[in-house]
């Protein structure tokens, strides 16, 4: 297929984009995730800014493209590579955060709610005892601070630099760069792109992601100016209720009323709803006539991206795959599991395939 059918996905309506987590840094999983929605017809998958983590999704990358024409998974493979994205912020982020807390101010006889409630189960207590979060599992969702009975859980924030993040976007092969903003940070927004605009040429796409907040078209509208004339397709991606779509059905009420809102605005550009996404999204777009795969409508969305929702769903697959390369003293890669490989898929595809497929 050509290079360009991500393109062609967003202006068909359709575009599927995997959200590993801007702060996600479990490799093993990272290389499972994007192997599986790679197979299964993602367009985009959403890395964190790091080597290692890029490295390790580029290789999913290329073991996918291996197995397009692997019998076994003829079913699954849409024959396309997607494309590689990595997310930058220019302020202080809940997608670019770590939990910490020191457990020696654990009372004993804590029943522990911050780890049962971790998602990606961060929290743990080690084979020699400590306890506390591992820092590459915890994707900054801060779940586990409300529940604390004794507050003890709080979170450090970083900003990904671009000096750094330049020569990842021309060594790596990086494809596209997701800036997140908020409402206010116009400057520091403006000191970001001043970096990152002598490369935009060597990108094909840029993705700008903002939660609502008051004034927040007038703010889209002065990023727009601010990096016109682009030379690269624009994505506004809206991030109703971040890192919530394993929530409940609910929460995909958030992000589909934020896209509605920037919709109406008709900014130059396609938009595509984040945050609070799961299985419900598709459905309810269609039933309100937001997302068609015609894109007949100007009032419609160019695509969904998936992160705490599509994690969740293989969450049973990566946990399968971690234990076995435990009892074998060995990290076992999904493609040398066939039969879990096939589970992976069918989960990853059908979630794919719901946006892609509109009766299905």
């Amino acid at each position: 297929m050509s290079a360009s059918y991500p393109l062609q996905s967003l202006k068909a309506g359709n575009w599927f984009k995997l959200i590993c987590g801007a702060s996600f840094q479990d490799l093993p999983a990272i290389r499972t995730l994007v192997l599986a929605y790679a197979l299964a017809g993602a367009d985009c998958v959403d890395v964190a800014a790091d080597p290692a983590v890029i490295a390790a999704a580029r290789e999913a990358l290329n073991i996918a493209k291996k197995l397009e024409n692997d019998q076994r998974y003829q079913v699954f493979s849409r024959q396309r590579t997607p494309w590689l994205m990595v997310s930058l912020n220019d302020g202080e982020d809940p997608h670019f955060r770590k939990a910490y807390f020191d457990a020696q101010h654990c009372p004993s006889d804590c029943f522990r709610p911050c780890e049962t409630i971790c998602p990606p189960r961060a929290i743990v207590e080690t084979k020699q005892g400590s306890f506390g979060v591992l820092e590459s599992r915890c994707y900054g969702c801060g779940r586990c601070i409300p529940v604390c009975p004794y507050q003890l859980v709080k979170t450090h924030s970083y900003v990904v630099s671009p000096k750094e993040m330049i020569p990842l976007i021309r060594e790596m092969g990086i494809d596209a760069v997701e800036i997140h903003t908020q409402v206010g940070r116009g400057n520091q927004f403006k000191q970001l792109w001043q970096a990152i605009a002598p490369w935009i040429g060597h990108l094909k796409l840029l993705a700008i992601s903002c939660p609502d907040a008051c004034g927040l078209i007038d703010y889209l509208y002065y990023l727009y100016e601010m990096i016109s004339p682009l030379p690269i397709p624009l994505i506004w991606q809206t991030d109703g209720r971040p890192m919530s779509g394993d929530i409940g059905k609910g929460t995909t009420h958030a992000a589909i009323k934020l896209a509605q809102k920037v919709l109406k605005a008709q900014i130059p550009g396609f938009v595509q709803l984040a945050g609070g996404t799961n299985h419900h999204t598709v459905s309810k777009l269609r039933e309100i006539g937001l997302l068609t795969s015609s894109m007949s409508s100007k009032l419609a969305v160019s695509g969904i991206a998936y992160g705490s929702y599509a994690r969740s769903v293989l969450s049973p697959i990566v946990r399968q795959l971690e234990n076995q390369s435990i009892n074998f003293n060995l990290q076992l890669a999904l493609e040398d599991q066939p039969n879990l490989l096939f589970k992976a898929l069918k989960i990853a595809e059908s979630l794919v395939l719901s946006l892609k497929i509109p009766d299905l």
